[in-house]
């Protein structure tokens, strides 16, 4: 390949980076307080408002059984509205952020729900209020599977993201298509997969040492 190439492979990989980093962030501010009051909030719990977790549970529903790309498309007007325009990577970042929100939210609404009932009753026993208990015993007891779901959903954008890339989105998936599908360059399609496989395996890597940590810490504590 040559040098041209190469530098447009390197800025596309930088690119998909920025866009993955930046959505995941945006992605774990909206679907982390919302996984926890979905699973602090039905009829009994600890919040316990059951008609507003109807209602967002099913939001969460709606936006998880649409179609990364139909997703893409729909939202093309609110991508332009807050970013100006409805290609390149800043354009990317809104349809996975959209995206991986309600994925992290359900992630996160599991891994609460997995905690021992039996130390939220303790902690009422001794008359923690149920915001103390969500993040003092629940959130921290969570947290190994929080930081495993968040790796998954990490992953999850890196496939997104090369599939935005079709539709103008930047990224590597844009040099798949552009150099290695329409100008036959199968060397690029390569090297792009590699890349992306690479990074996978990286993510996958760190969440999961991570995850072993907190678990390691919990069991000491």
């Amino acid at each position: 390949m040559s040098p041209e190439i190469l530098w447009v492979i390197a800025q596309a990989t930088r690119d998909t980076v920025i866009m993955v980093a930046v959505a995941i962030a945006f992605g774990s501010l909206i679907g982390i307080p919302l996984g926890i009051f979905l699973a602090t909030s039905k009829q009994g719990e600890l919040l316990a408002l059951p008609a507003v977790n109807a209602a967002l549970g099913a939001i969460v529903n709606a936006a998880r059984s649409t179609p990364f790309i139909i997703l893409v498309v729909a939202i093309i007007p609110l991508t332009r509205v807050l970013v100006g325009t409805s290609i390149g990577t800043a354009a990317a970042i809104v349809p996975l952020t959209l995206a991986v929100a309600p994925f992290i939210a359900r992630i996160v609404e599991s891994a609460i729900r997995e905690v021992d009932p039996g130390l939220i009753e303790a902690a009422r026993a001794f008359g923690a209020s149920p915001f103390q208990i969500i993040r003092k015993v629940l959130f921290a007891e969570a947290l190994p599977a929080i930081v495993l779901g968040l790796t998954l959903a990490t992953v999850s954008l890196i496939g997104y993201s090369a599939m935005v890339g079709v539709v103008g989105g930047g990224g590597l998936g844009d040099v798949g298509v552009r150099y290695g599908y329409q100008r036959f360059m199968p060397d690029v399609m390569a090297t792009v997969v590699v890349i992306l496989i690479l990074l996978v395996q990286g993510v996958q890597s760190v969440g999961d040492r991570v995850a072993r940590r907190l678990n390691k810490r919990l069991r000491h504590d």
